[in-house]
């Protein structure tokens, strides 16, 4: 498998954000000098839940201060963008990365109604003006001579944009796959995806799936496993010299977390009576360790990952900095995956993911 970390670092107070945004650069260099992959960024607003709030912004602090090390976005919340002006600072942010951006896109949150409230958007509105805003980033980029549109929530009439993107015909784009029927269209599409949190098995389950479709529309053998190796799904994680103390300091941490990230849902709630609607007798993945969390030793994180490799996806997401973890506790957890855990699991065959794309007879 391939590797980046998922940069989530938790802010509980106002006056600690800027401390922890100094933190998090300094993980940005660990992970650029401990040879991952990638960087990975989310977007959340007015909860504390994601420090640096605006991943596009910050993204140009990554590409200003690293070399090698790829930045993606997991994922930037479409419906909050203008699309042109995102497409002028993604392309901005090419250039100075030298083409190492990894445009993740997605509609939004599908939790936290305050953040539309904040920005004065409907969130029923959200997957409709997440399409509308993809098709027009795309054309922008694309367009040689400016382009119009015409559409649902933006009429525009826009020049040659400039900076034209350093990769050509446009930077990496890969979209959120949070459900079947979305990772089925992706398929279909033949289109690498950015699954969430889920158990191994639904993960395979979905990477069956998305083979079912991509082989129903005709591609290729070749095309599907590179599409595959191109596709990431995310898994917090936390490593320790012994399972033991591994689970000693990640267990009550991603428990804090998800007390946190849940906090402001629960008081707009209280104080509203308006949430987005998402209620199950059972908890979601993304909450339960066993699923959510992979934890241990480096040998027996290392056994974790290649069952989450055996899933079929060619990347893994990872998320080190668990809720209140300070930064010794993520830079040793992040050295240790980097020089013990990656050299067991990097040599995971590309063929294990073409054939479990399979479905089993």
């Amino acid at each position: 498998m391939r590797f980046g970390n998922f940069l989530f670092p938790e802010s509980r107070v106002p006056g600690r954000d800027g401390d922890i945004l100094q933190e998090v650069l300094r993980e940005v260099d660990l992970c650029e000098s401990l040879g991952l992959e990638a960087i990975w960024l989310s977007e959340h607003h007015f909860d504390g839940n994601c420090a640096y709030v605006d991943p596009v912004t910050f993204a140009a602090a990554i590409a200003a201060r690293t070399k090698r090390i790829r930045i993606g976005f997991a994922v930037a919340q479409m419906s909050l963008h203008h699309p042109v002006r995102i497409a002028e600072q993604l392309s901005l942010i090419d250039n100075i990365s030298k083409g190492r951006l990894l445009v993740g896109l997605g509609r939004g949150t599908a939790y936290n109604i305050y953040e539309y409230q904040g920005y004065g958007i409907d969130h029923e509105e959200a997957q409709a003006r997440f399409e509308e805003a993809a098709e027009i980033l795309l054309k922008a980029w694309v367009s040689e001579h400016g382009f119009t549109h015409q559409g649902s929530f933006w009429n525009l009439r826009v020049p040659l944009l400039r900076p034209r993107p350093f990769t050509r015909p446009h930077p990496f784009v890969i979209r959120a796959a949070s459900g079947e029927e979305t990772i089925v269209q992706l398929g279909r599409q033949g289109k690498p995806f950015l699954m969430n949190v889920q158990s191994n098995e639904t993960t395979r389950r979905r990477v069956v799936l998305w083979g079912q479709a991509a082989r129903g529309a005709g591609f290729s053998e070749d095309h599907i496993a590179s599409a595959l190796d191109q596709s990431w799904v995310w898994r917090n994680i936390f490593v320790a010299d012994t399972d033991a103390e591994a689970e000693r300091i990640a267990l009550p941490a991603f428990a804090a977390m998800q007390e946190h990230r849940a906090a402001m849902r629960k008081r707009v709630e209280a104080e509203q009576g308006v949430s987005m609607g998402h209620s199950s007798a059972k908890p979601p993945a993304r909450v339960d360790p066993k699923h959510a969390l992979i934890c241990g030793s480096p040998s027996t994180v290392a056994e974790q990952i290649e069952e989450l490799g055996a899933t079929g996806a060619g990347g893994a997401i990872l998320a080190f900095r668990l809720g209140p973890m300070t930064y010794e506790q993520t830079a040793r957890s992040l050295t240790l995956f980097a020089q013990e855990v990656m050299p067991r699991t990097m040599t995971l065959a590309s063929s294990m993911q073409r054939s479990l794309a399979v479905v089993p007879e």
